[in-house]
């Protein structure tokens, strides 16, 4: 009777081994993918906290009399393309489509089961769709951000939400989608891994166009010429914000893995801070070389320069490479900040296309140089760069998705900005500029103590 007993319960056992094998696997699936979701709604987090970190580098490197208005616009800013981005933006970018656009996912509902459906493009990280949507929206908010700087202290507010919905609603998103979205960029193999072009290079020829239509601000460029510095009003306030953008960095680049599990995120994380640090030390030396001064200004100005760049090449170069992409980067911005100030007239208050226009290209370039053939293997993303015996192929497709990114954000963003311009107006009065955008737009001072009479007429008024 006993060994009965035994052996029905060895065969129990035995049915249930099965059932709990695969209890057991789906329990570690589950698992790691709410610690790939933690991870990124995290690396979201981060991202975009860098709005904090525009706001008090903007404010800082220009006058104290447009500071609020300056840091204020980043919560207006953000807010629009949250908006926007789940109206049509996001859809655009990731939806099912054509090689050029996405036509599915507009007004974004994640409870929808079968959501994932609607975005293929999407569909090689396993975790939830509301934590994709808001590691993209933050990216496009960063991307709208940047090109307010290139305007800065002379545009009318209403252009931030007649240009703000329209650059993420059909600007920023075409470009997206081409890169990826499973658009011909693509398709191509275009090596961008977190945004040196989608991101950088967008926002940044945004600000460059914006800048050229507004014109300089009034006492920057003399009859004959000559340049005047305008100096920031706290450089403290730029260097805060350059430690919040340099921190926040790390989740726009090691998120972009979209994934806690294993080891890549911290390599990502780790040549993203190697590129900053390069940055920094070249951008300083550069600008004592040529100005004989180390100015803070330029070093500050190095870093961010050295995180568009390494952006579009962190997950595909080595160590090694990374240094001497962030370091190029900043010796780099030295020369185009006193190219476009001095030479070419074009009065971009922050260094927007230099820091992220000109650096997004020479990064998103770097990858066809640099790119080592076991990261592209790891990523199965295009092909190994020039310098590891890849020939020029990579390079080339780099240089293709530059081009035709550039030229797209230029000619639409020019035509938006010129009928802004001949409509409701793209510039304060010269009287409002005067008097500066926090009192002139919002009726209120940043610094009231500053103001006659610690700001009471305002009041009065």
């Amino acid at each position: 009777m006993k060994q009965w007993k035994w052996a029905f319960s060895l065969g129990a056992a035995a049915l249930t081994l099965p059932t709990g094998a695969f209890a057991a696997e789906a329990t570690v699936k589950d698992a790691i993918q709410a610690i790939d979701a933690v991870w990124v709604l995290v690396a979201a987090l981060l991202v975009f906290f860098m709005q904090a970190g525009f706001a008090l580098l903007e404010a800082g490197v220009t006058r104290m009399k447009n500071a609020g208005h300056i840091a204020g616009k980043n919560v207006l800013s953000f807010a629009i393309a949250t908006l926007v981005f789940w109206a049509v933006g996001f859809g655009f970018s990731f939806g099912n489509g054509n090689s050029f656009i996405g036509t599915t996912g507009f007004f974004l509902d994640i409870s929808d089961s079968n959501i994932g459906d609607l975005f293929s493009s999407l569909s090689f990280a396993d975790v939830p769709m509301g934590a994709k949507f808001l590691f993209q929206v933050v990216f496009a908010g960063v991307s709208l951000a940047i090109l307010w700087g290139g305007i800065a202290e002379r545009a009318k507010l209403i252009v931030y939400f007649v240009f703000g919905t329209l650059f993420v609603g059909g600007i920023y998103p075409v470009i997206a989608h081409w890169v990826w979205g499973g658009g011909w960029l693509s398709a191509l193999g275009m090596q961008d891994f977190a945004g040196s072009t989608v991101v950088h290079l967008q926002g940044g020829v945004a600000a460059l166009v914006g800048a050229m239509l507004l014109g300089p601000r009034i006492g920057k460029y003399n009859k004959d010429g000559t340049t005047n510095l305008i100096p920031g009003h706290n450089t403290v306030y730029a260097v805060l914000g350059v430690i919040i953008l340099w921190f926040g960095w790390f989740g726009f680049n090691a998120g972009s893995t979209f994934g806690a599990n294993g080891t890549f995120f911290p390599y990502v994380a780790m040549t993203t801070n190697l590129a900053a640090a390069a940055g920094a030390v070249a951008a300083l030396l550069t600008c004592w070389l040529v100005l004989k001064k180390p100015d803070i200004g330029y070093m500050l100005n190095g870093v961010l320069a050295a995180l568009v760049a390494i952006t579009a090449s962190c997950a595909y170069v080595k160590p090694w490479a990374a240094v001497v992409i962030g370091a190029i980067a900043g010796s780099f911005m030295v020369f185009s900040v006193l190219f476009f100030d001095r030479v070419a007239k074009v009065d971009d208050p922050v260094g927007a296309f230099s820091v992220h226009g000109v650096a997004g290209i020479w990064g998103t370039l770097s990858t066809g140089f640099f790119a080592a053939p076991d990261l592209v293997e790891k990523l199965g993303v295009g092909k190994p760069g020039l310098f590891y015996g890849g020939g020029f192929s990579q390079l080339w497709v780099q240089f293709v998705g530059i081009a035709a990114s550039f030229a797209f954000v230029f000619v639409v963003s020019f035509v938006i900005l010129y009928a802004i311009k001949k409509t409701v107006g793209l510039r304060i009065s010269r009287e409002e500029e005067i008097i500066g955008l926090d009192v002139s737009e919002h009726g209120a001072s940043g610094y009231p103590e500053q103001l006659p009479h610690g700001g009471e007429y305002l009041q009065a008024k």
